[in-house]
């Protein structure tokens, strides 16, 4: 049996918004039809709830750290990235009890907030089993970390066994960052990514400290490493800021998610679109602000044309999982607009993902989820004002 739901505005993204526009959904959430407000008028034997509101497809999440869930409020804001990282590090121990129920009260957050899909990081299978039993759809990214190019090989078999510990859930290996990578680790993560015709991610340019170390080995990554006893004397600095340094180092065939982009620069975006065809850019707006204080230069990255995409980050550098939250940091900061916002939140995710058969748009046969979110409008100007809740 089909039920009939409309708003104020139905934005399908794929299309314009439909003014008191009609969705009819089966019963398990599938879209059965998509009405105008005058399509629907003819069928008089129907019978419409009506929300005031928009009604929008639900929202994916790029970047999450599920298994970080535990350190809610346990890392001072402001730090630096540097000095972030070495809390996480000295801070991410935990009972399992207290790990799994954090996890647990994470992922239904996260559903309550109207998110239907995660681009996971993990580096220990503590998150397997709340994926297992989420509603959500998770696509596990496995961190690969080894910056000693001797190591890389144990780095790389580490990886590959967590990898096929979370099976069956999507999973794939993916370089941490370029400052945590070495050469040839890359290279066996690029031949992996290749032969398994896998998505990947990495963690872009989130600090000043990570440019200054590739351009003239300077900055605060120094001092995190003499923290963590690692010698680096094998390293030459590229005189290149860590894009231009590492992005010739990933594979240029499949789709690739460049993470934070908190200091990429115009020249760096120019020469990313020359290496790589398939980038994305997700921006984490409020783990920018916990944790630099600064936030992207985003009208830079739209006049660009990028492909951005939304996440949250973890709770050790967010106050919680919503990706409206992440929506209204940007129109606060930034002159976005709405129709800009909602596709970055849904359809982008979901092509990156590679799960747009399902997800990230309202069309017929999609169950993508729904979810509904007021606003106001204003000379003919639409602003979000606050999520409502989760429909389907």
């Amino acid at each position: 049996m089909v039920s009939y739901i409309s708003a104020s505005y139905i934005y399908p993204i794929i299309g314009s918004p439909i003014k008191n526009g009609v969705v009819g959904l089966e019963a398990d959430g599938t879209i059965a039809e998509i009405l105008t407000a005058d399509e629907a008028s003819l069928r008089q034997h129907i019978d419409i709830k009506h929300y005031e509101g928009l009604i929008v497809p639900g929202f994916v999440n790029t970047h999450c750290h599920l298994e970080l869930s535990n350190l809610k409020g346990a890392i001072p804001k402001h730090t630096g990235l540097p000095a972030f990282v070495q809390e996480v590090m000295d801070l991410r121990s935990a009972d399992e009890y207290v790990l799994d129920s954090a996890m647990l009260r994470a992922d239904k957050e996260m559903f309550s907030c109207g998110i239907v899909a995660v681009g996971d990081i993990s580096n220990q299978i503590a998150s397997r089993m709340t994926k297992r039993g989420s509603l959500i759809y998770y696509h596990t990214f496995v961190e690969t970390i080894g910056f000693n190019p001797e190591t890389y090989e144990a780095s790389f078999e580490r990886a590959l066994n967590l990898k096929n510990d979370f099976a069956p859930i999507p999973t794939s290996l993916t370089p941490h960052a370029p400052y945590s990578v070495s050469a040839p680790l890359f290279e066996a993560l690029k031949n992996i990514a290749e032969e398994e015709d896998t998505i990947v991610s990495i963690h872009n340019q989130e600090s000043e400290d990570e440019n200054a170390f590739f351009q003239e080995k300077e900055g605060g990554f120094l001092e995190l490493y003499f923290m963590l006893g690692l010698d680096i004397n094998f390293f030459e600095p590229s005189g290149k800021s860590s894009l231009q340094t590492y992005l010739p180092q990933l594979s240029t065939q499949q789709r690739t998610l460049l993470v934070h982009n908190t200091y990429t620069t115009k020249d760096d975006i120019e020469f990313a679109n020359t290496i790589n065809k398939q980038l994305y850019w997700c921006l984490c707006p409020n783990a920018n602000l916990y944790i630099e204080n600064r936030l992207p230069d985003v009208p830079m990255l739209v006049e660009a044309n990028a492909k951005i995409t939304l996440g949250t980050d973890s709770l050790a550098s967010n106050d919680g999982l919503s990706i409206f939250s992440e929506m209204m940091t940007l129109q606060e900061n930034f002159e976005i607009s709405v129709d800009d916002l909602l596709k970055w939140a849904t359809f982008n995710g979901a092509e990156y993902l590679g799960i747009q058969s399902r997800f990230g748009s309202l069309e017929i046969g999609k169950r993508p989820g729904i979810n509904l979110v007021n606003f106001e409008e204003k000379d003919g100007k639409i602003s979000l004002v606050d999520f409502s809740r989760r429909l389907y």
